[in-house]
């Protein structure tokens, strides 16, 4: 067994929600008012009045945003992505991807701070309640009041009713306001299913928020560490000025000299509040940190503390590494150009092919049993399962036919199919063609399927039959065309 003196205590935490003995370290992080937490106040309130009221929004007939994943049915702004529509959705997770990038490239991690939900409800939802139980925390992130039974019960039953709404927020995306309006209204015996995934889910949310909390983005979120691949030297980001803050220190009796400063030491007085405030638990002065979320909390933190001390205010700011270092900041650098102009093109791309979408998808591929057979009649017959998807909002029904001037008949009674809005069904049917039609096996047909509003959607497909040298219809095309 190790004994204590074998295990020096390391020198700084592995991680800021971690003490130095490996406990959880909890944070209970100041409120700074100022101007950027006015700001992420708006914009905090106003995502997540959209958060809670996009589900409810129909564009033409189809939610704004629904995620079906039992059905492989996405919708997004009115458009909606079928299974078939491999490609499209593979584009828009680039563009998505690739946006993140230049995103980051320009302002860090901006969404984190001020757009993701996972930030805009801890910190606009949870921890506001937090301290209306527990009153403002004290110094070092002590509980301001003293925690009774009845505040505490009072407080953990508030949390557990923020994550059920959250929880059916969440599920209204991926099942649609009306299945979980019908889950909300029925007994629990009726749907154990349903019911049981609105239970977890409320349980991840209590989890997610009340316990793992700021952990979500330190340790489960990988957008923090691929900061050191996205940023660069001219990214905007929070930064501490060292040069003008350094050596930091206390002043006393209030000794300044005539720039501000207390004699021998830089603008940065050593209060710590800039730690305090932090909802990741980091010091900003020790320069940019992979848990630095862009909160810009320890902007408004520091620029009070300044304004008390009446110093000029920006000790720290948004700016970028290079501008802290006094090397001057530049706006246009390769791989914003290279960002930019990729995000350009796949979003060219992706509105191009959404622009020329079709209505209806038709896949046709071989029957079962055998390739062909050759009737009593002398015709060839080929068995064929045709796939016909609705990609439209509305009913429709569709028939099968061979396109003009194409030989042949089918054998099968049943050429018409009648589909609800984004469904598919197959239909196995016979053709029969000619046998002279056939040059060395294989004769190259086309069918159309026609809509009730007569939208025509052809399709070629290869027909098998028996081996012939030549073609009869071709040998006397080639004969018509020497005379």
């Amino acid at each position: 067994m190790l004994t204590s003196h074998l295990m020096p205590t390391p020198s700084e935490r592995v991680l800021s929600t971690l003490n130095a003995d490996g406990s959880r370290r909890w944070l209970r992080p100041r409120l700074s008012p100022g101007r950027f937490l006015n700001a992420r106040r708006i914009v905090g309130w106003s995502l997540i009045g959209l958060f809670a009221g996009l589900p409810f929004v129909s564009i033409g007939g189809a939610p704004a945003v629904l995620l079906d994943v039992t059905r492989r049915q996405f919708t997004l702004f009115g458009k909606t992505f079928l299974p078939t529509d491999t490609i499209l959705l593979a584009i828009l997770l680039l563009g998505i991807v690739v946006g993140a990038f230049l995103l980051t490239a320009l302002l860090g991690r901006v969404w984190c701070g001020w757009a993701c939900p996972q930030t805009v409800y801890l910190e606009f939802l949870y921890r506001p309640l937090e301290r209306f139980f527990d009153g403002p925390p004290g110094r070092g992130g002590t509980i301001g009041r003293r925690a009774t039974g009845l505040r505490t019960a009072m407080k953990y039953a508030v949390y557990g009713l923020c994550s059920v709404a959250l929880a059916n927020v969440f599920l209204s995306y991926f099942v649609g306001v009306h299945s979980l309006q019908q889950w909300m209204s029925r007994s629990p015996i009726e749907h154990p299913t349903s019911f049981a995934v609105m239970a977890m889910t409320t349980a991840l949310m209590f989890t997610n928020f009340v316990w793992f909390r700021e952990q979500t983005c330190i340790v489960a979120c990988p957008y923090g560490r691929l900061q050191s691949v996205l940023l660069d030297a001219n990214s905007l980001v929070v930064s501490y000025d060292p040069r003008r803050g350094e050596p930091r220190g206390h002043r006393k009796g209030g000794i300044q000299s005539s720039s501000g400063s207390a004699p021998g030491l830089g603008d940065c007085v050593d209060c710590g509040i800039c730690v305090e405030t932090c909802p990741t638990g980091i010091d900003i002065r020790r320069g940019l940190r992979m848990e630095c979320i862009g909160c810009a909390q320890c902007i408004d933190a520091c620029d009070a503390v300044m304004a008390k001390r009446k110093l000029p205010s920006g000790l720290i700011r948004y700016s970028s590494q290079a501008r802290i270092a006094g090397e001057g900041g530049r706006f246009l650098r390769p791989r914003l150009i290279v960002y930019t102009s990729f995000l350009l093109l796949i979003s060219g791309l992706f509105a191009f092919l959404v622009a020329h979408s079709k209505t209806t998808d038709v896949a046709v591929l071989r029957g079962m049993g055998m390739p062909f057979t050759e009737l009593s009649s002398g015709e060839v017959a080929n068995p064929l399962r045709i796939k016909i998807t609705n990609r439209t909002r509305e009913q429709h029904s569709y028939s099968i036919h061979l396109a003009e001037s194409e030989p042949g008949r089918f054998l099968s009674e049943s050429l018409s199919v009648t589909l609800e809005p984004a469904a598919s069904m197959t239909r196995d049917v016979a053709l029969a063609v000619p046998p002279n039609v056939f040059f060395r096996g294989k004769h190259m047909t086309r069918l159309a399927i026609i809509d009730d509003k007569q939208a025509v959607t052809e399709v070629a497909y290869e027909l098998l039959g028996p081996q012939q040298a030549t073609n009869p219809l071709r040998t006397e095309e080639k004969t018509h065309a020497v005379r």
